[in-house]
């Protein structure tokens, strides 16, 4: 999330980038989430570069959620402005998502302009776990294990996750749930800690931060469900990839299941109904065979749909269609959606 110290980091970043844009000769800015693109946009005001903008997610579903930004009603307006003011500059925007994409044109960008390309996996990351040595460094038992991997902000709705776990333990007592994070949020692990004592189920959730990328593989080996809980999800979770890639039988709000079908390669339930994911994940716990066959199908899906080696070859294609554009036309098509945004 946002910080004071990431503000002038990013004014490095964009004095580094202006540099290594002239010294190497730079033909293109592929800017990645939104600090990449207002770095971008100003960096191809100063080079004349055109700028392809990798767009992963909305700030009016996020920036509230940090809490750097206070009152939470000036966050929100902040956040729509930057959803309106960001995709106006670049040449071209690539969305992780249809619904991501769609919002771009139901706002005023034109079709041509947006691709969806989804984000993308290396699969041989995830070859080789070595789930005992986090098993024994955290001392967790030989039982159920339901994981969650990812940032606790409150836009991922920890809370709907903590209060189907209740529904879980009631079914299987034995299980635990993992709370996986790569970083350190102590006021966020504060308040779920809080409902987990509320809800009588501290014994069985174990929160651990924070941890190395390299590490990842090796603790969703540890996973015998892994869930999202997040229902509203305009871009792509990434998370979700890695549940994928790594084998595993995901349970998950309909929002976030980007290119799932239920019952196929992960068991889906209406967004915002806890309990509803709450006994998803006790049917893959004791329904081994269905787990093996999501799980096994949600890495048939990934290795088909989401791998760089086939993503790359579009956004190459759209390198080729960035180059043969005359500057003068991809100015005149930016200020075009500016004048339609702005009517």
């Amino acid at each position: 999330g946002p910080s004071r110290e990431k503000f002038l980091r990013d004014l490095a970043l964009l004095r580094l980038l202006c540099r290594v844009i002239r010294r190497e000769h730079i033909e293109i800015i592929h800017a990645h989430n939104y600090e990449g693109a207002l770095i971008g946009v100003i960096a191809k005001w100063i080079t004349g570069r055109p700028l392809l903008y990798n767009a992963v997610n909305l700030m009016a579903d996020e920036l509230a959620g940090y809490r750097f930004i206070r009152p939470v009603w000036v966050a929100n307006g902040f956040a729509r402005a930057l959803d309106w003011f960001t995709p106006i500059f670049p040449n071209h925007i690539t969305a992780v998502s249809p619904e991501l994409k769609q919002w771009f044109v139901e706002h005023g960008i034109p079709e041509q302009k947006v691709d969806m390309i989804p984000a993308g996996m290396q699969p041989e990351m995830f070859d080789n776990p070595a789930p005992e040595k986090l098993r024994a460094r955290h001392a967790i038992p030989d039982c159920p294990i339901v994981m969650y991997t990812g940032v606790l902000n409150a836009f991922q709705r920890i809370d709907y996750l903590l209060r189907a776990f209740a529904v879980v333990l009631r079914e299987q007592p034995a299980a635990l749930l993992l709370m996986v994070s790569p970083l350190v949020c102590e006021s966020h692990e504060r308040e779920h800690r809080k409902l987990a004592d509320q809800l009588g189920i501290s014994h069985a959730v174990v929160w651990i931060a924070p941890h190395s990328l390299e590490d990842l593989p090796s603790y969703l080996a540890l996973a015998t469900v892994t869930a999202i809980s997040r229902p509203e999800c305009p871009g792509h979770p990434v998370k979700l990839l890695n549940y994928m890639v790594a084998g595993k039988p995901i349970v998950c709000f309909t929002g976030s299941a980007k290119g799932l079908r239920h019952l196929h390669d992960a068991f889906i339930v209406p967004n915002q109904d806890w309990e509803a994911l709450g006994k998803g994940i006790v049917t893959l716990l004791k329904d081994r065979a269905l787990a093996a066959k999501l799980g096994a199908n949600a890495r048939a899906t990934v290795l088909a749909n989401f791998d760089w080696r086939q993503i790359c070859a579009k956004i190459e294609c759209i390198y080729d269609r960035l180059l043969a554009a005359p500057p003068r036309a991809a100015s005149t098509q930016n200020q075009s959606a500016f004048a339609t945004r702005a009517h």
